[in-house]
């Protein structure tokens, strides 16, 4: 290994490719330590429903920013770029390897483009902008944000609460999130994407999620349940919300299932949208991620040496 990193390796890939299964088996060659880069995971006692790593994984491999944050508590990009770039100073000051993992598009744009100076964001406005999401729909709202800059619009991957953002910043403005220029990252960093076909895609998040189910997922939606009204940013976690209603008789158990299952997939080809595209120097692999282990090998290897 290098005795010093001039870039940061990052290994992206949309939700149930096998980023976990491949990193530890990466692990057993180089020092590394994962910064993780998945916008759900980060949130304490949701384990199962983000499959996030479990004990026995993170005892072979250490992972950051994995249930760091409660589900009550707002949780930005800029929050996520402070605690990402202070654990990637921490992993290298012990000489050892940070590999940054996961599949939140957000995330790692602004971890290598830098964050954006948009103005705080002012939740009275914000209130305003969520009732008229609801009573006219998101597609009213994308039409107003594309009309000033179709980028912004996109950029948003039709996630609602970055809508409501980006809506907000430019009606506060006039600007478009991405007319303010972002401040300078902390690091440089070398992109690795893969990209399942949309058929592997789907078989893989069938299998992922009815694994979750077996898991135990229903019992942590039980034991989170009470508090869930209270939860800020986490109400995006998927299947938690379809779950709750599961346990209150509301739903079938086996409707849950495939809503989740479908509402997974639509996400997971939201971000192999987004991983086409960006980062531009990314080198790409189409498949799942075991079936690339050999070139991310190669790849780390001419990155970290």
């Amino acid at each position: 290994m290098r005795d010093a990193l001039t870039r940061i390796p990052v290994l992206a890939a949309p939700t149930a490719s096998g980023k976990t299964a491949a990193v530890l088996r990466l692990a057993r060659r180089w020092p590394l330590e994962v910064v993780s880069a998945d916008a759900m995971q980060v949130y304490r006692g949701l384990r199962i429903g983000t499959a996030s790593p479990s004990d026995e994984e993170r005892r072979r491999v250490r992972h950051h920013l994995v249930g760091d944050v409660d589900p009550t508590e707002p949780f930005s990009v800029a929050s996520y770029v402070r605690k990402a770039e202070a654990a990637i100073a921490d992993v290298l000051a012990r000489g050892r390897v940070p590999l940054v993992v996961g599949g939140s598009g957000f995330y790692l744009e602004a971890l290598a483009v830098g964050l954006p100076t948009t103005p705080r964001a002012d939740r009275s406005v914000q209130a305003v902008i969520a009732a008229e999401l609801e009573a006219v729909g998101l597609e009213a709202l994308l039409d107003e944000l594309g009309a000033i800059s179709p980028e912004d619009a996109r950029r948003t991957q039709r996630n609602p609460r970055r809508v409501v953002r980006a809506v907000e910043v430019l009606r506060r403005t006039g600007r478009p999130p991405s007319a303010f220029a972002p401040l300078p990252p902390r690091f440089r960093y070398a992109f690795a994407v893969v990209l399942p076909p949309s058929a592997t895609l789907q078989a893989l998040v069938r299998v992922r999620t009815q694994a979750m189910i077996a898991d135990g997922w229903l019992e942590e939606v039980r034991s989170l349940a009470p508090a869930m009204d209270a939860w800020a940013t986490a109400r995006q976690a998927i299947g938690y919300e379809p779950l709750r209603r599961v346990l209150t008789g509301e739903l079938r158990l086996a409707d849950a299932v495939a809503g989740i299952e479908q509402a997974t997939l639509r996400y997971a080809k939201r971000q192999r949208t987004w991983f086409r595209r960006r980062p531009q120097a990314a080198r790409r692999w189409y498949g799942s991620v075991a079936e690339h282990e050999a070139e991310l090998e190669r790849w780390l290897e001419d990155v970290i040496g």
